[in-house]
């Protein structure tokens, strides 16, 4: 998205939705092809020490060990593999080895280490590659989990794929709501885009089956009791309907399970249908359509990565341009 579609954090959540973009994103963005590494494309030869070819590969190789050493369950979690806490588990559980010996809470690992996740090695992502966010237009029907009983489809599998690590989802949307889901390769990054400290907030359209007595809407602007707490929304506003069905704006800073639903469950009304249209700084682009996918540029996510204190390490690759898969 070029920088002027950018929403900005500052946008109040009292205010009628931003304006979305001129002329939205369609359709799965998915990168170029890396170009192929310099060292590979040498062929077999070694040029001798000391020459110029020579002293340019000795720097191709230290630029491809180089890499700060860094905690492996933050590693871990940075490369999409699961949450910090599941990595924490995992460690102490004894399934995670690193160079065939058991790993250690605690413990910082290099880009030359080999490690494994239950028996399986995996390829990691160091600080010094950016990491991937995408939107995705998460249809009613799907299931924001990999681990189902029910084995329901889940949004991962419309997802672009990956060859190491996995995406990671910026909270969740029950099976029956639509709308703005965000997803990272980064762990550390959907962490912050879900802490309380940067209250980003949720916006929802809600259509309802009948009538909202006025006081029943000041109860939601106000606070009720949930059974895991109180709850209230930051903006209510009408947004039309017809006959019994009527049309809401809502907005929290918060997300947790279900949780408008059952809101409006506590005054006695019932929602027939809710979509979520923003997530901070980001807004549902209208001709996003259901099931597609959106992936930010480099310098997008640049940008996210410092509006939310997060260092940046130049990879010195080219900016990835978005174009349909």
């Amino acid at each position: 998205m070029p920088n002027n579609k950018r929403r900005t954090l500052a946008e109040s959540p009292r205010s009628p939705r931003p304006a979305a973009p001129a002329t939205p994103p369609t359709g799965r963005r998915r990168p170029p092809a890396a170009p192929p590494d310099s060292a590979a494309a040498t062929g077999n030869a070694r040029p001798a020490p000391g020459t110029a070819a020579g002293e340019s590969a000795r720097r191709t190789r230290h630029q491809e060990l180089a890499g700060k050493p860094e905690r492996l369950h933050k590693l871990l979690a940075n490369s999409g593999i699961g949450s910090r806490r599941e990595m924490e588990a995992l460690i102490a559980a004894g399934r995670i080895h690193v160079n065939g010996e058991p790993a250690h809470l605690g413990q910082t690992v290099g880009p030359g280490d080999r490690i494994k996740v239950n028996g399986k090695l995996v390829q990691l992502r160091f600080s010094d590659r950016l990491p991937r966010v995408i939107l995705y237009h998460k249809p009613e029907g799907e299931i924001v989990s990999r681990n189902d009983p029910e084995h329901r489809p889940n949004v991962f599998t419309s997802l672009p794929r990956m060859s190491a690590g996995r995406w990671v989802a910026v909270g969740r949307l029950d099976f029956n709501t639509s709308g703005l889901l965000l997803l990272s390769t980064s762990g550390d990054l959907a962490n912050r885009l879900m802490h309380p400290r940067y209250q980003l907030v949720r916006e929802y359209a809600v259509r309802i089956l009948g009538d909202l007595p006025d006081d029943a809407r000041q109860r939601l602007l106000d606070g009720i009791e949930l059974d895991d707490g109180p709850a209230k929304f930051a903006s209510f506003q009408e947004a039309g309907g017809e006959g019994a069905n009527r049309w809401f704006r809502v907005s929290l800073f918060e997300g947790r399970n279900r949780e408008v639903r059952r809101m409006f469950e506590a005054v006695g009304v019932v929602v027939s249908r809710l979509m979520r249209v923003r997530y901070g700084p980001f807004v549902l682009p209208p001709s996003l359509k259901r099931g597609q996918v959106y992936e930010l540029t480099e310098a997008e996510v640049k940008k996210l990565l410092v509006d939310f204190g997060m260092a940046i390490a130049e990879s010195g690759r080219p900016l990835r341009r978005p174009r349909p898969a």
